[in-house]
């Protein structure tokens, strides 16, 4: 399989046939294929027990090239590498495996190195989790005015985990790190009760892991509110499982809701995760976002920049070119988040904003509809819009998408160049002695 700029993606056979996942229980299996010795086998199951790890037949399939491995792409974005944790750590619990220690002392090994990789970073349970009625909103997040997500119970899966994924703490099973919820009027009554709130993402895990009449539950109360202009779907099921909306048993079924929502007046934005053009070449992918399209819905794709995966600028111009290509919006892309890996998978920031220009540079505006490279930060979104000369320094450019503090947004400011820096407090301002963020105060919302 090769990357091509100009041409249409290869056609790789489509598949209809019935969904199988593979876990942890299946790696030994899985990377004899990839040729590894039982040596590098053992720990990469070392660092599938603290990371989740689950693919499918499709991905395995599909997509993989093995002759390739462990180099593919694909192959890094999936399986565990035995070098994403601390190489202490990992020989901790490879010892515990080989020496087949009992199930309650590995895991409480696997949690200890969990604790120190910022599960829930930007504050995610401290500072995004609403109060409402007699206390918390179960599963709700609520950090910008006009924005809510909602992670529906029913949702805390996904076909196939991402290696670099920040909501990794959501697999492990550790309820106390879980964000869940249930209650579908519950969601309603608080929007309804926060005039703001003009738009709800319903993602997880992945919300497309849910069959159509549990996610019909979710949002059809929804559609109730006249303040609600759109609801977001984040999904990464078009690149690791696409029957869902081709050959799946509930696809047609599914299809007429995304129909039920546009024909309600509500903007259907299917967010879409690709990491890599790989993804895009099945006929099947072309097959299921044509379907989604033709219900009113839009597509918009999103992806993080990760090291070893899609580091490149031809990478990312060929999935805007071949997105924009076929019908779909590209939106972000996102600065690798400071949990889990960060320290495996992540680009600096000077390094980031090169490839994000260096592909932007070469497609159409068409496809200039895409920001980055932005950060999820706990202040807000902040894009790196560039490194420059200004009175005699070197520094970055930045400025907020969205903020905690709507004042913010689209306000420029400044850091000191730092080689180094990956996220956001890595840097140092430029030209004063505070950030404009530094002095926001963070507080649940009631």
């Amino acid at each position: 399989m090769t990357l091509v700029n100009d041409a249409a993606p290869t056609a790789v056979r489509s598949t209809g046939r019935k969904f199988r996942a593979f876990t942890a229980k299946h790696l030994d299996e899985l990377t004899v294929r990839a040729g590894l010795s039982p040596e590098q086998r053992l720990a990469i199951r070392a660092v599938a027990t603290v990371l989740p790890f689950r693919t499918n037949s499709y991905v395995i399939e599909e997509l993989i090239d093995w002759s390739a491995v462990p180099d593919d792409p694909i192959y890094r974005l999936v399986f565990p590498q035995e070098d994403m944790l601390p190489a202490e750590d990992v020989a901790r619990i490879a010892d515990l495996l080989r020496r087949e220690a009992p199930r309650q002392e590995i895991e409480a090994e696997a949690n200890r190195i969990r604790a120190r990789l910022n599960p829930h970073p930007a504050g995610q349970l401290q500072l995004n989790v609403p109060t409402f009625g007699d206390g918390v909103v179960p599963g709700m997040q609520h950090k910008y005015d006009e924005t809510v997500l909602y992670f529906p119970k029913q949702g805390q899966t996904c076909h196939a985990y991402c290696t670099y994924c920040f909501r990794w703490a959501q697999f492990v099973g550790d309820p106390d790190l879980k964000l869940a919820g249930d209650d579908a009027y519950q969601l309603r009554d608080y929007i309804a009760a926060h005039p703001e709130v003009t738009s709800v993402l319903i993602t997880g895990g992945d919300a497309m892991i849910m069959g159509e009449p549990v996610l019909r539950r979710y949002v059809e109360p929804l559609l109730e509110l006249e303040q609600v202009e759109s609801i977001r779907i984040g999904t990464k099921s078009l690149a690791y499982w696409p029957q869902k909306f081709v050959t799946d048993p509930d696809a047609d079924d599914m299809l007429r809701l995304f129909e039920q929502v546009v024909d309600a007046g509500k903007n259907l934005a299917f967010m879409a995760h690709f990491s890599h053009p790989r993804e895009l070449e099945p006929q099947i992918v072309h097959d299921a976002v044509r379907r989604i399209r033709d219900t009113g819905a839009v597509i918009r794709t999103q992806a993080p920049l990760i090291r070893s995966i899609n580091d490149d600028p031809r990478v990312w111009e060929t999935m805007w070119r071949t997105q924009t290509r076929m019908g779909m919006v590209p939106y972000y892309m996102f600065v690798e988040r400071d949990t889990g890996p960060q320290d495996y998978f992540a680009v600096p920031l000077g390094r980031a904003w090169e490839i994000f220009r260096d592909a932007y540079k070469h497609v159409s505006g068409l496809a200039r509809t895409v920001r980055g490279p932005s950060m999820s930060a706990t202040p807000g979104k902040v894009c790196v819009d560039g490194v420059l000369e200004l009175a005699g320094e070197k520094v970055f450019a930045l400025h907020f998408i969205q903020c905690r503090d709507p004042e913010l947004v689209g306000r420029p400011f400044f850091a000191k160049y730092d080689p180094e820096a990956v996220w956001l407090d890595d840097l140092k301002p430029a030209f004063a002695d505070r950030f404009p963020h530094d002095d926001l105060e963070y507080a649940p919302r009631r």
